[in-house]
């Protein structure tokens, strides 16, 4: 398989841009979290994706937009390193917000822990699908820590929808929607330019996190990114892919296949390790993350757990049972 191409070898520094494309500007920002760093974007006057909202961010963003003009704010998808500053910008800048309609509706539901997007009820799938009590109770103590990074968000938006042509910057972009990470995650393609921003899509070095949450506890979001990678194919191979962690690639197809295969993996590993035997997501987790986990990083790496089970049940490859305890447990069909 063809490695991928990184065309810009070195990161922007903080409160600067590096132009990737004509008219195109990378931007990047701190986070405070293992994964250190998010991708924005600067299109001519539209900013796409704003970073977490803390002072450090928005001095930022106040350095790098000094004398420039400002249109618009877009964002890819409602997640607080993407989210944080919408509010903010749009109201400093006196400008629009634009997004799908499940991305905007999403961020204000998780900022009033409301339709179901509670710590609480999370965990509760969690305990309910074989998750350690005592980690369950770290989980909990840490309060909505999504309208701690994402304080206000826009009243009114400019809805965007798969198949629309936005005029950014002079050239014109496609935009195409991706589910399963979030739940209508916008990217944008540029045939003149030849570039795609894909937001947490599709990403150079790492997999992007797909979880089961307690909003659709039933749900199958590993099928849906799956389905939603492929659109991928359909660009250029050598289309410039503007990822929002790591750096700049080519190879799109290639990594395509690479995340494949890492999924198919996992599904080896459930699969073989499921044989003649009943197990939960919970006690699977060592099986698919080697590595020791936080309570932050259990949060996700629990999400994912249940996804991939869920996949694997929903295509026949496994069984699953309701504990007399009230755990869910799977076996290899």
């Amino acid at each position: 398989m063809p490695a991928l191409d990184y065309p810009y070898p070195d990161m922007p520094a903080h409160g600067t841009t590096l132009e990737v494309a004509p008219g195109v500007q990378w931007i990047s920002m701190p986070l405070p979290f293992a994964l250190d760093h998010i991708n924005l974007w600067l299109v001519g006057g539209t900013i796409i994706d704003t970073g977490i909202a803390d002072e450090t961010t928005r001095g930022l963003w106040e350095k790098i937009l000094a004398g420039k003009e400002v249109e618009r704010v877009i964002l890819t998808h409602y997640h607080p390193d993407h989210a944080g500053n919408a509010a903010w910008l749009c109201k400093k800048y006196g400008v629009p917000l634009w997004t799908t309609q499940g991305e905007y509706l999403t961020a204000h539901a998780v900022r009033e822990s409301s339709a179901g997007y509670t710590s609480e009820a999370v965990v509760d799938v969690f305990l309910k699908n074989g998750l350690d009590p005592a980690r369950a109770t770290k989980m909990l103590g840490r309060g909505n820590r999504y309208a701690a990074l994402v304080p206000d968000f826009p009243t009114s938006y400019r809805r965007i929808i798969g198949g629309d042509r936005l005029q950014i910057g002079g050239h014109e972009w496609r935009a195409f929607i991706g589910h399963g990470h979030a739940p209508e995650h916008l990217s944008l393609y540029c045939e003149a330019l030849n570039v795609v921003i894909a937001g947490d899509m599709l990403l150079s070095t790492i997999s992007t996190n797909v979880s089961v949450w307690s909003i659709d506890p039933e749900g199958d979001p590993l099928r849906l990114f799956l389905e939603s990678l492929k659109r991928y194919r359909e660009l250029p191979e050598d289309v410039l892919v503007l990822p929002s962690h790591g750096k700049p690639f080519r190879g799109a197809h290639s990594r395509v296949a690479e995340l494949e295969g890492h999924h198919q993996k996992h599904f080896a590993k459930l699969t073989e390790a499921l044989q003649g035997k009943q197990m939960s997501a919970g006690e699977l987790l060592g099986l698919l993350f080697r590595r020791p986990l936080d309570a932050h990083q259990t949060f996700f790496a629990m999400g994912e757990a249940i996804a991939h089970l869920h996949y694997l049940y929903y295509a026949g490859r496994l069984k699953r049972a309701n504990g007399a305890d009230g755990i869910m447990r799977y076996a290899s069909s």
